[in-house]
């Protein structure tokens, strides 16, 4: 019997919109925010589009009142009231993760999202015992699209660049992945279309994480 063998050591993934549907929540609590300010809610799909560039960034895009500090902290208090209820695993996501583990690749999660919730989600998720390392923009000078989470994460790992591979559902996470010399697949999951992912050049699309697997084993 041949045992196939994966070109990486270790796989890291985004977490909102690859790993996960938080997209709920975060629509819940930009709402909460903006409801403060007297602003009528918006739609998930609208919210969708400014997550995975930060807090800030989301925040900046989503409630044109106020100050980014005072909202940013309502944003953060708030979270947690919908936090769990409005998470959930994409499907294969757990499936995968327990199968690449299980092959004895280093996993880990390298996120824009406050890494406090990210580090509470995994757990509550049941993902985090195969989980080798979880970082947030807390843990690094700049968060992405900048390489430093992706470099945090293979410095711990003690794994090289060029044997790592980041998952992740948008064309900031193929920026990172470019400027950290790792490479990169995309799914269309999360934020981005799938043309603009196209577009983006990852080195591969695929449909959804039930891919993994088959093709790291290949």
């Amino acid at each position: 019997m041949v045992q196939h063998v994966s070109p990486f050591k270790a796989v890291l993934f985004d977490f909102d919109g690859t790993l996960a549907d938080s997209y709920p929540a975060i629509t819940a609590s930009v709402n909460h925010v903006r409801a403060r300010h007297g602003l009528s809610p918006l739609s998930e799909p609208e919210v969708r589009r400014h997550v995975g560039r930060g807090a800030g960034y989301l925040l900046e895009h989503t409630v044109p009142a106020g100050s980014l500090e005072a909202d940013t902290a309502a944003y953060r208090a708030h979270h947690p009231s919908v936090l769990r209820s409005g998470t959930r695993l994409l499907p294969g996501a757990a499936e995968a993760l327990n199968a690449l583990y299980e092959r004895g690749l280093l996993l880990g999660v390298c996120s824009n999202k406050p890494v406090h919730f990210t580090r509470e989600l995994v757990a509550y998720l049941g993902i985090a015992s195969c989980l080798n390392v979880v970082l947030g923009p807390e843990d690094v000078r700049h968060p992405k699209p900048a390489p430093d989470m992706l470099l945090a994460a293979l410095s711990r790992l003690n794994v090289a660049a060029d044997a790592a591979l980041y998952i992740g559902d948008m064309g900031v996470d193929i920026q990172t992945a470019r400027a950290a010399g790792v490479s990169v697949w995309v799914v269309p999951t999360g934020s981005d279309e799938i043309e603009t992912l196209r577009q983006a050049h990852p080195d591969r699309l695929l449909r959804d994480l039930g891919e993994l697997p088959g093709l790291l084993a290949n």
